[in-house]
């Protein structure tokens, strides 16, 4: 019998080997009655095991009264002529929002006019409301968009809001709770991008449609602007409101690193012929786009990394002329750009180390000038006051000993300026005495150097006694740099340990190279290079297993998850945070989809393959020792489902290993929604921490 082409390529596809049963699927029900119940009790033993001496409660107070203290930075945005701060403290933990003017801002004691009351308004509509900021309609600057989630989740409700007045507008514009991307067009007309029904979501759960809403116009009605596709990630529109350059702008974000990008002409959407996975802006007369991937065009190769400007109008004609902004070398990248009214703002890092600079576009070139007031060694950020109108911006800058500062200064037209004055100082919120800050670099497997930062006592004793926490993310291209940390200040470092941050692969600490070098089946690259620092500090004789402790959170979850599985024999305790663990489902788990750019599609036999070496839930052995694990998570957790770490304590728990599970049932994916349960949260760590490492 012959069969058919078609048939045989079906017969002959790959199938992937059957996975035994997941005995523990069940705990992905979020909030059904069994499942909290074995939240509680999971809970319970965690308290009991944690939060029940006199050391904890001193520890949650300390913490509390840093997260609370009146004498923290109230860092500002500016909304018309006023300067606008959202704030929480002991008497609002829900939090108020508030404005000053900028001369009252530089005294000692501002005086503040509230706009909002969230624990007023939390209490008389019977809701856990949770600040998720607001969209203000430039350049009036009295109406805008406020963001509210019940209980911290990434899905909110929002509500058209009177600056003026301080009340939210009767039969103004309001939107259910969703995974909304909203904007002002005009003063009577949104964009938006919301969850209209069946088929308008991705399969990441966000928004696959975008409509114009018209004041008056019912939601449902309003008409279709933009439509992606069913497996993109999220679409979304905004308008530019820059005088002289009042523009539409649709985007498309097909995966997490892949986008496309419109200009809305006419009715029409005309497309930015930009590389997939370039990222585009526009700001004024100039098209900007970051480079993931090297880009030859218009006869030139620009390298990945790059940051590369051109005149949007001449791109649109047709013209491939580009100024190299910035250009990637061995151990510097791109940070980030933030445009003022006539230049642009550029932070780098230069062996992770921040420099900044002022970018000027004058003479047909641009010209680049170190920004002024930015100290040798520190982590530094800057962005726009008002990149509308002005060429003002704030500067914050800080080290782990040396509490943050926030600055404002102003550019002159040709990028130079007087350093920029101080706004406000924080306070010490540990003792640094006797501390330094020091950078080393561990060998991984594939002979790389990964640099890491070691922060700790300077006369360090060389016998591997010191409790030790080694801290990593390794993902998404997001570089950790060194800061100031007070809670990590007070619960750790003033009792003699040592905190160390680890810059492995994966990460954005040396561009775009950096993180390619860990992905998808190159995954256990950044677990190498986690392993190689806990090495490092080991052979140094910084630390010993039997006092090196290791913490991470969200795609950090997964990573310490990873070190838990793979090398148990070099920790003695581990703090796993909304983790990522199950990465056989972690694609049909709430925004799992979208990350598949990241991690792979574990629904493809070739790419599970892979994928399955570095899923903890499923590298567990039962016969073999592990080190003490905390797992903490949230109910109201709508990006990494709360199942991964409910189905880690299971399993772990079957297998009779050391393991406490404590889930929040509010907090969102910051796993709290309040100070009081932040610093709950953070005294279970650390104690855990105190307990597994210093006795």
């Amino acid at each position: 019998m012959r069969i058919a082409p078609f048939l045989l390529a079906i017969l002959l596809m790959p199938v992937a080997a059957a996975e035994p049963a997941d005995p523990y699927r069940w705990l992905e029900e979020v909030a059904g009655e069994k499942q909290l119940e074995w939240v509680r009790s999971r809970n319970a033993e965690a308290v009991a095991a944690l939060a029940e001496g006199d050391g904890f409660a001193t520890l949650e107070r300390r913490l509390l009264a840093i997260l609370d203290s009146d004498d923290k930075i109230p860092f500002i945005r500016k909304i018309g002529g006023r300067y606008y701060n959202f704030w929480r403290d002991a008497a609002h933990p829900r939090g108020l929002w508030r404005r000053t003017t900028l001369a009252e801002y530089r005294g000692a004691e501002p005086a503040w006019e509230t706009v909002l009351d969230l624990d007023a308004l939390a209490e008389s509509e019977g809701e856990n409301w949770v600040w998720h900021g607001a969209r203000v309609l430039e350049p009036e600057g009295r109406l805008c968009l406020i963001s509210l989630s019940r209980g911290g989740a990434d899905a909110d409700v929002v509500r058209e809001f009177d600056l003026e007045t301080k009340q939210f507008v009767a039969d103004g514009f309001t939107l259910p709770e969703a995974k909304s991307r909203v904007a002002w067009r005009n003063r009577d007309s949104l964009f938006v991008a919301t969850d209209f029904g069946p088929g308008s979501l991705t399969a990441s759960g966000y928004p696959r449609t975008v409509r114009e809403w018209t004041r008056g116009e019912a939601l449902a009605d309003a008409p279709l602007i933009y439509e992606g596709q069913p497996d993109d990630m999220s679409v979304g529109a905004w308008h530019d409101p820059t005088p002289g350059f009042e523009r539409d702008v649709v985007f498309r974000q097909v995966t997490f690193w892949t986008s496309e990008l419109f200009l809305r002409r006419d009715g029409k959407l005309l497309k930015i012929a930009k590389p997939a996975d370039a990222e585009a802006s526009i700001h004024r007369e100039w098209l900007f786009l970051e480079l993931r991937s090297p880009w030859e065009v218009g006869g030139t190769t620009y390298p990945a990394g790059s940051l590369l400007a051109t005149d949007l109008e001449r791109f649109l004609a047709g013209e491939r002329s580009f100024d190299i902004l910035f250009e990637p070398g061995p151990r510097t990248s791109l940070a980030g750009y933030a445009p003022t009214r006539n230049h642009v703002l550029l932070t780098t890092l230069d062996n992770v180390r921040s420099r900044l600079f002022v970018l000027t576009h004058r003479d047909g070139s641009w010209q680049r000038e170190p920004l002024p007031g930015v100290p040798a060694v520190a982590t530094a950020s800057v962005s726009a006051v008002d990149d509308l109108e002005s060429d003002d911006y704030f500067l914050t800058t800080a080290t782990p000993l040396e509490p943050t500062t926030f600055l404002m200064g102003t550019l002159r037209p040709d990028g130079s300026g007087a350093d920029p004055a101080v706004l406000k100082r924080s306070p010490a919120f540990f003792e640094a005495k006797g501390l330094a800050v020091t950078q080393h670099e561990a060998t991984s497997a594939d002979g790389t150097r990964i640099p890491y930062f070691q922060i700790g006592p300077a006369d360090l004793p060389a016998d591997g006694s010191t409790p030790t926490l080694l801290y990593g993310y390794g993902g998404f291209e997001i570089p950790l740099v060194p800061s100031y940390a007070a809670v990590t200040g007070a619960a750790w470092l003033e009792r003699g340990h040592v905190h160390v941050i680890a810059n492995i692969r994966g990460g954005g600490e040396f561009g775009p190279a950096w993180h390619q070098a860990a992905l998808k089946e190159k995954r256990p690259r950044a677990y190498e290079d986690f392993a190689a620092v806990a090495e490092d500090l080991i052979a140094r004789q910084v630390t010993s297993p039997e006092r090196l402790g290791i913490k991470g959170g969200s795609n950090g979850g997964l990573l310490v998850g990873n070190m838990y599985a793979r090398r148990p024999e070099l920790f003695a305790a581990v703090v796993c945070q909304v983790p990522l663990l199950d990465m056989r489902r972690f694609n049909t788990l709430l925004a799992g989809a979208s990350w598949m750019g990241e991690y792979g599609n574990p629904d493809l036999p070739e790419e599970w393959a892979f994928i399955k070496a570095f899923s903890p839930y499923h590298m567990i052995d039962p016969a073999r020792d592990y080190p003490p694990l905390l797992l903490t998570t949230s109910t109201r957790d709508d990006r990494v489902h709360p199942a991964h770490a409910r189905k880690m304590a299971a399993r772990l728990l079957e297998f009779g290993k050391r393991v406490l599970s404590y889930e929040n049932i509010e907090g969102g994916h910051g796993g709290a929604a309040d100070n009081k349960q932040r610093a709950f949260m953070d005294a279970l760590a650390w104690t855990f921490l105190e307990q597994k490492l210093a006795r």
